[in-house]
């Protein structure tokens, strides 16, 4: 599913080299934590959270399927300094 996730994502940002990825899994629940660049924040949320609910209604469908729960958190990277 961690692919899945990373597909969706480098597809919708423009600095697909700075996307990562980060499962964290338990027993019953998995988190995938999403980081991208900073100018690609808002095109990963969308307008009024729409792109991100649906990236949500997507892994939730996708964690259903193997008998567990699934989150999404998306972070910023902290801009490199010079």
């Amino acid at each position: 599913m961690k692919e899945l996730v990373e597909t969706i994502v480098k597809a919708l940002v423009d600095v697909p080299d700075q996307v990562s990825i980060k499962e964290i899994a338990g027993e019953q629940a998995v988190i995938y934590e999403i980081k991208v660049a900073d100018q690609d924040i808002g095109k990963v949320i969308g307008k009024q959270g729409r792109t991100a609910n649906a990236l949500r209604v997507i892994v939730k469908a996708a964690a259903s399927k193997i008998g567990k729960n699934a989150t999404v958190q998306i972070n910023s990277k902290p801009k490199e300094s010079i």
